[in-house]
């Protein structure tokens, strides 16, 4: 009786073992306690390289710590890309299987790729609303590590128009404004797409 006690305390201590160097490791896997492997963990503080231009108003940002910066303090980081959907901007279509290239769609991921390829961003959520959209894109507004407002920059040029995916967003007055100004002055698609009344 004695044998099969202690028999079992030693399976409930290795249980026990077994189950805190998983969380050690999950740990430093992912970077923090409580942050599933599907999550992210993005400081609105921190900049994050762009891995990948999808077209104008979407792209691919790795926010898990390959860039040499932040993995030399953090080297349980690994890569993590995820996709970002621009807040507020719908730019002309071009990757789209179901769709052909819309009128100043190539434009659009020209100039995207000119503004982001080789930069960092800082990506700002919008409170009170959702923070992906249905293809499980996050939604933020994008900032280059040199200031530039990457959402309102293609509103008021005229290579995006201004959007709408579900609840009001914060900035969305602002690019109305931004829209209606590049529309009166015909700029961008506004000028090449838009025919007049």
């Amino acid at each position: 009786m004695i044998r099969k006690k202690k028999f079992a305390i030693l399976i409930a201590v290795f249980v026990l073992v077994v189950v805190c160097v998983f969380v050690i490791w999950s740990n430093r896997v992912f970077g923090l306690l409580g942050v599933a492997p599907d999550e992210v963990n993005i400081s609105p503080d921190a900049y994050y390289p762009i891995t990948y231009v999808v077209d104008g108003d979407t792209f691919k940002v790795d926010v898990g710590g390959s860039d040499e910066s932040y993995t030399k303090w953090s080297p349980h980081l690994t890569p993590k890309i995820i996709t970002i959907r621009v807040l507020g901007i719908n730019t002309p279509e071009t990757v789209d299987p179901r769709k052909p290239v819309e009128c100043y769609g190539s434009e659009a991921s020209a100039l995207a790729k000119d503004l982001l390829n080789g930069h960092k961003v800082k990506l700002i959520f919008n409170p009170n609303r959702e923070l992906k959209d249905k293809y499980d894109r996050y939604l933020a507004y994008v900032y280059r590590d040199d200031g530039l407002f990457y959402n309102e920059i293609m509103i008021k040029e005229g290579f995006a128009r201004e959007y709408t995916y579900g609840l009001a967003y914060s900035m969305q007055k602002e690019f109305r404004v931004a829209e209606a100004l590049a529309q009166k002055n015909k700029l961008g698609l506004w000028g090449a797409c838009v025919k007049a009344k």
